[in-house]
């Protein structure tokens, strides 16, 4: 073995968080991790059907693989996320990776991240300093229902967000986000089951 970790992401975005992330292990109470992270192909889609097809000829030159997508767009949004997990991770593990892999499910997609309570998401997505709070003008929009903690469609919010304040989308945005933002006021499901794979195999 060469190496802690690969991870198999469906794109540029979650690539760009996954490795900000990753870079911060003391913020997520782990030991320093060696890893890689590939981009598949074939996306959401690609990752659920295909992961343990790309991860197998890996199998003896890492540790742990984990692979993560978005169930949105991953072709199954009728399954249950805990399902799609349990799936891709049996496949895994019939191809190389007995009690070495792990698969996280985003619900509905990466975006979910984004919308912590941290005021650097304001500042990673343009609208420091301005009025009103992001989070009202997303509630005018109609984005935000009041007394929910995320936005209904993480991703159109920060499309639209971004599209208001003519800042281009980039997965630059991702990387510094991840970057900037505590880690622990992000409460997704996806990213606590994150978090916790990375304890269980990387505790200090």
């Amino acid at each position: 073995m060469t190496k802690d970790l690969i991870v198999l992401v469906p794109d540029k975005n979650m690539e760009s968080a996954t490795k900000e992330l990753l870079q911060r292990p003391e913020a997520l109470g782990v030991r320093p991790i060696a890893f890689d992270i590939f981009i598949h192909i074939g996306r959401d889609p690609g990752c659920y059907r295909k992961a343990h097809d790309f991860l197998r000829p890996f199998v003896r030159q890492y540790h742990y693989a984990l692979v993560m997508f978005d169930h949105h767009g991953s072709g199954r949004e009728g399954v249950e996320v805990a399902e799609l997990e349990d799936e891709v991770r049996r496949r895994l593990e019939q191809n190389g990776w007995p009690e070495r892999a792990a698969v996280v499910v985003l619900e509905p997609e990466l975006e979910v991240w984004v919308w912590s309570d941290s005021p650097e998401v304001d500042r990673c997505l343009g609208w420091a300093g301005r009025e009103p709070s992001l989070r009202e003008w997303l509630r005018e929009q109609g984005r935000w229902s009041p007394g929910y903690p995320k936005p209904s469609d993480p991703k159109t919010a920060v499309e639209q967000t971004l599209r208001a304040v003519h800042k281009p989308q980039s997965s630059a945005i991702y990387a510094e986000l991840a970057r900037q933002v505590s880690v622990g006021r992000c409460a997704d499901p996806g990213f606590q089951r994150f978090r916790q794979i990375l304890g269980r195999w990387f505790h200090v």
